[in-house]
Order: structure tokens, then C-alpha cells, then sequence
């Protein structure tokens, strides 16, 4: 189902953010819900020739790999039908054309245990996506992510921040790939004044 189908069908849309959404959404919405969708991995596989780096030192940054035993934590928003088209129109433009994701609608689960699960709409880059980097090692993709920088900031802001939101808004929850990454950017940085501020 197209995003624009969904504005036929519904008087609102709940949309899944697992990366940067999490902290800077930067669209209209009615309320958030921190939660988790299943079946998907969160993996810094993804290239970002634009946020998060340029051409020559492309960043890194997340999508989603299926694994049916995995489940992904983030945040979802409810966009109210008044502010659907603008938003979907905004978040086309930053994921899907300069960050080359397509959208999956997905079952979210909130943290919160009275209110059931929703379908939520999901920006996933795959394989086929030509800035798509794959697999590295963490301390590959540490490297990488410790020299890149793009329009909207270095690259290592973004690990920092979402490492951050997973501490403050999921502290139950040992997101190994994330960590462990962190962890190797920390130790490219021991003094820790050269880290970009991720605040």
C-alpha cells in the first residue's frame, strides 16, 4: 500500500522512526509512542551521501534487515489527517529521495501496555539501493562513521543520539549492534573533546 492510499483510507497515520526520527522528526504530529516492531534488525548498512556524509566520505546510517527472530526499537507518530499530506510529502523528500528508502507498513507495539499494537508506516533502504554500504565490522563502520559529515551534521552525532534515546527510552532493552559500535567510535576519540557534541 502507497502512503497516499493510506490518506484515502485513514483519518490518521501512525509512522515508525528508527533512526533519526527518534529524536528529530521535524513534521507535524499528534503524539509519540515509544515502542518496537518485530521481524526487522536495526543495522548501519545504509550509505548517506547527504545527512550524514557526502560523495567522496559517504556516512553511515541505519536501516532494517529481516530477521524473524529480531525486533527493533523506536518511536512512533500519529499524524493527524490535516497534517498527513504535508508530512508524507516532507518525510518523501528526507528519506525517500535523499536517503534512497522505500516505505513497508509494519505492526508496532507500544511500550505501554494499554494501548494494543498499530500499523505503522516504516522507511527501510534495501540491497538494490546504490548508496546501499552492507555489512562491515564495528570497527569499520566506527571508522567510517567517525570521518563523515553531511548537511545536517557528522555522522557521529547521529550514533551518539541514538544510542542516547535507546539509554533514556529503552533502558531494558541491550541493542548489541548499536553499542558495540559506539563503543569502537569511543575508542577512535579516548580523549573524547574531539567527539562532535551530541546535544
Amino acid at each position: 500500500m502507497k502512503p497516499r492510499d493510506i490518506i484515502n483510507e485513514k483519518n490518521s497515520l501512525w509512522v515508525f522512526g528508527y533512526g533519526s526520527l527518534v529524536w528529530k522528526p521535524d513534521f507535524a504530529y499528534k503524539r509519540r509512542k515509544v515502542g518496537y516492531i518485530k521481524g526487522y534488525k536495526r543495522r548501519f548498512w545504509h550509505g548517506d551521501d547527504f545527512h550524514r556524509g557526502d560523495k567522496e566520505k559517504p556516512g553511515r546510517v541505519v536501516t532494517l534487515v529481516e530477521d524473524q527472530e529480531a525486533c527493533t526499537w523506536g518511536v512512533a507518530y500519529e499524524v493527524p489527517e490535516s497534517h498527513m499530506e504535508e508530512s508524507l510529502h516532507y518525510l518523501n523528500v528526507r528519506e525517500v529521495v535523499l536517503g534512497g528508502y522505500t516505505t513497508e507498513m509494519v505492526e508496532f507495539v507500544p511500550k505501554e501496555k494499554s494501548h494494543g499494537p498499530l500499523l505503522a508506516l516504516v522507511y527501510i533502504a534495501t540491497s538494490d539501493n546504490p548508496i546501499y554500504l552492507g555489512p562491515a565490522s564495528d570497527m569499520e563502520i566506527a571508522a567510517q562513521i567517525s570521518i563523515s559529515r553531511g548537511k545536517t551534521g557528522h555522522n557521529i552525532e547521529y550514533l551518539l543520539r541514538l544510542a542516547e534515546f535507546m539509554r533514556l527510552c529503552c533502558p531494558e532493552v541491550e541493542d548489541e549492534h548499536l553499542f558495540s559500535i559506539e563503543a569502537a567510535v569511543l575508542k577512535i576519540f579516548p580523549g573524547g573533546d574531539i567527539i562532535p557534541s551530541a546535544h
